[in-house]
């Protein structure tokens, strides 16, 4: 007869598990939000004010990628 065990050796819950995901979920959800925000901020920025800080728009991507999940 064959038995299925079906423990986990870490003790980790059902609901300890959905407070993990939960937590993951809202940590990438703020990281996305901060993105965003980002981007937009510096899209209404003119070429002119642009220039002045030293960024070309083709650079505003990678700048609100690196404000949000750091340099990759």
């Amino acid at each position: 007869m064959a038995y299925a065990n079906a423990s986990r050796a870490d003790g980790a819950t059902l609901r300890d598990r959905f407070a993990v995901l939960r937590t993951d979920l809202s940590e990438r959800l703020a990281r996305r939000r901060l993105y965003r925000t980002t981007l937009d901020e510096l899209t209404r920025l003119d070429d002119r004010d642009l220039a002045d800080l030293g960024i070309h728009r083709s650079q505003l991507k990678s700048i609100a990628h690196e404000s949000a999940y750091g340099r990759s």
